[in-house]
């Protein structure tokens, strides 16, 4: 075999790819994007079906410099940028600046593991044109809505030194915030006061709340909405005058629902759910999640392991699963949870229409390597990333949790009922392993239907 020469964005990965390739590769980095549009001209031929103008970026002259010299040493170059839009256009601006007749294929890796990377250039492909003009696409329009609209505003709102600048993602963005804005100031509050009583059934020492349903057989509503007739607690007044026939009713219990209730387990993480639960269950910034999971794609020093990627590509918006991932995660809760707990078909989740399907979701490249058993080798940081990642990918391939709900309605000589809710845990299944965060109101609500409630008979006082 002859000498191949393997070119990646980022020089970190490099010590990962040594140890997984052998004394016939070696490697250079791009350190990223190596030609751009140029910065001090618009670079885009509107009349002439908006064909861009590409220059070297003025730091990258030495960059390209070592590049092409490492070219001519190899009898052929494999393209490994990020397996994505932005990778594949960086793989296209290399190929263009290595010398002519240099013999060039694209191996995108999904992972940094030996199997995986190996098998990308087993099996490499030409460059995707496709993904090449979908991401030029976007640079473009980044170009021309920063570039012609930025100076119209700068003349028009005169704020700041450097004026003020428009762009294809925030230009939108700061209109959702300004609608917002509008709904908020158009917003009339309206007052309604919520009423409970707490109660507890004769012979038992227990107590449950419950919270007031109807009065005079009509439902009671925070707001009046559409036609149908309801009951508003609108002031302090008709509050007092519910709440002081509550006081000397009589209560006996009403009908009273059980059912059994499901919780699904959720897909694994995507770049959008990853950024949403490190926010929620860390605080973590969205540019600080990333820059984590960039170096556990990349790679950890695992000691005597060597270097490894210890999760997949961190950037993607689809849920599909490799079929060996799947068939390892199904045998690790076999083996740590217990049949009971793994259902009988792998579960299959479906990406949106726009995902990029040939991308993983993010999962841990080796199951089988938990945590708690690398810990010593992560920053505290990393570990909570990649518990993160680890614990959701596990449980997106387990059993539904079971709820027994209950739901009692209880009646009253004034002319008004309520209501109270609980539920309990039958079997835990993927909260075994995982629990998604939720935002407050919804959090708030599940506590409140989570509440156990005493055993509650119909006609019961």
């Amino acid at each position: 075999m002859g000498k191949a020469l393997v070119i990646v964005e980022s020089p970190a990965k490099i010590k990962t790819l040594k140890k997984c390739l052998g004394p016939h590769y070696f490697f250079e980095s791009s350190v990223g994007h190596i030609r751009d549009l140029p910065q001090k001209e618009f670079g885009i031929d509107i009349d002439h079906d908006f064909e861009p103008t590409y220059v070297t970026m003025p730091d990258k002259k030495e960059v390209i410099q070592k590049l092409q010299a490492a070219a001519k040493k190899a009898d052929i170059v494999y393209l490994s940028s990020d397996p994505d839009r932005e990778g594949e256009a960086i793989a296209w601006h290399i190929a263009s600046i290595l010398p002519k007749g240099t013999k060039i294929k694209r191996a995108a890796f999904q992972s940094l593991t030996k199997d995986v990377v190996q098998r990308a250039l087993d099996h490499p492909r030409d460059i995707d044109m496709d993904l090449v003009d979908a991401q030029q696409a976007r640079r473009l329009l980044d170009r021309i809505v920063g570039y012609k609209i930025s100076p119209i505003l700068t003349r028009r709102v005169k704020r700041g030194r450097n004026g003020t600048s428009a762009g294809r993602v925030q230009s939108v963005a700061l209109k959702l915030v300004v609608d917002r804005e509008k709904e908020i100031d158009v917003f009339v509050p309206v007052e309604y006061w919520n009423i409970a009583a707490l109660l507890m059934p004769h012979a038992m020492d227990k107590s449950f709340t419950a919270h007031l349903h109807t009065v005079n057989g009509l439902k009671v509503e925070k707001e009046k909405t559409g036609t149908k007739e309801c009951f508003l607690i609108a002031d302090e007044q008709t509050a007092k005058e519910v709440a002081g026939k509550l006081k000397k009713a009589r209560y006996k219990v009403g009908l009273v629902e059980k059912k059994e209730k499901k919780r699904n387990p959720v897909p694994p993480l995507i770049t959008s759910t990853l950024q949403q639960e490190a926010s929620c269950h860390y605080g973590f910034s969205v540019a600080r999640t990333m820059n984590i999971a960039q170096g556990l794609y990349e790679g950890v020093d695992l000691g005597e392991e060597g270097s490894e990627g210890l999760i997949t590509y961190m950037r993607t918006d689809s849920v599909n699963i490799a079929p060996e991932a799947i068939s390892a995660a199904r045998g690790y809760i076999q083996t740590h949870f217990g049949p009971e707990y793994l259902p009988d078909q792998p579960k299959i989740y479906a990406s949106k229409k726009t995902a990029q399907e040939a991308h993983e979701a993010i999962r841990p490249t080796n199951v089988a390597r938990h945590p708690d058993a690398i810990r010593q080798h992560l920053t505290p940081e990393q570990f909570k990333i990649y518990l993160l990642i680890w614990r959701r990918f596990i449980a997106s391939q387990m059993n539904p949790a079971i709820y027994d709900t209950v739901s009692a309605d209880v009646e009253t000589d004034q002319n008004m009922t309520l209501r109270a809710t609980g539920s309990v845990i039958k079997f835990n299944g993927y909260l075994a392993a995982y629990e998604e965060k939720r935002d407050k109101g919804a959090q708030e609500e599940e506590e409140d239907q989570g509440k156990i409630l005493p055993p509650l008979e119909e006609g019961m006082p």
